[in-house]
């Protein structure tokens, strides 16, 4: 496939995925194809996993010319691995997207359209009309309502759910907000709250979000507290003090 035939690239991490990526790809292939869209890929980052997720990963990309997969050389941690993505895809705009097919291939197929559209950033949201949530757990979803209606208040915007990592960028967004910093889950904010602080225009659209149905979630409350923390504050500093020194340039 020629580079320059690739749209649209979706990067999924995969830590021990086996049991669901294979159906996760295929969900998004089948998708895309019903539309008649191929000017697509799928790029897969192996996020050192212990179990066969290399496995059947080499085994999709020999069935499905769209999909290639690449392994993490970093230490594990899903930023580091949506990083890796973010090095290798062919697109003009780049979706990142979770292995375990939480995010419906309908909500991807709707930011594909919305990019085509000119939009530099496509933002879901999975609290407003017009969204579906199934099985998002209590204890998660009280943390997730009051994280980001600090991160609201913080930045000043209307935006609510900052926290997913389901989002879509073009490339000019992502050569925008680098270097990037972190290596886990916290890229999950780093990455969107960079590209509002830097000046880039996003679009909100109501997604829709299925809990995991087999394997463990990666995602450790515990964990990830002070890492938000960090990169919450450390965006805010550069909004607060960088006098617009990493604005976009038109």
């Amino acid at each position: 496939m020629e580079n320059n035939s690739i749209f649209f690239s979706i990067i999924i991490p995969a830590h021990n995925e086996e049991s669901v990526i294979a159906s996760t790809c295929e969900a998004i292939i089948n998708r895309f194809k019903s539309e008649g869209i191929n000017d697509f890929e799928i790029v897969c980052i192996n996020d050192n996993s212990k179990d066969n997720t290399e496995q059947v990963l080499q085994k999709l990309c020999a069935q499905y010319p769209v999909i290639r997969y690449f392994n993490s050389v970093s230490a594990p941690g899903f930023g580091l691995a949506v990083r890796r993505g973010l090095v290798e895809y062919k697109g003009e705009v780049a979706a990142i997207v979770m292995g375990d097919l939480s995010d419906s291939p309908d909500d991807i197929l709707s930011y594909y359209s919305q990019m085509k559209q000119g939009a530099e950033c496509v933002f879901g949201s999975r609290f407003i009309k017009g969204s579906n949530v199934i099985n998002y757990p209590n204890p998660k979803y009280t943390l997730n309502r009051l994280g980001n209606l600090m991160i609201k208040l913080l930045f000043r915007f209307g935006y609510n759910d900052i926290t997913n990592a389901f989002k879509c960028y073009h490339r000019k967004v992502i050569d925008g907000i680098q270097p990037l910093l972190s290596r886990h889950f916290n890229l999950t904010v780093e990455i969107p709250l960079k590209a509002i602080v830097r000046g880039y225009n996003y679009k909100v659209i109501p997604i829709s979000w299925t809990n995991r149905r087999v394997g463990k979630s990666k995602f450790h409350i515990k964990e990830m507290g002070s890492r938000y923390l960090f990169i919450i504050l450390y965006v805010f500093l550069e909004k607060l003090l960088s006098g617009n020194d990493y604005k976009r340039v038109n």
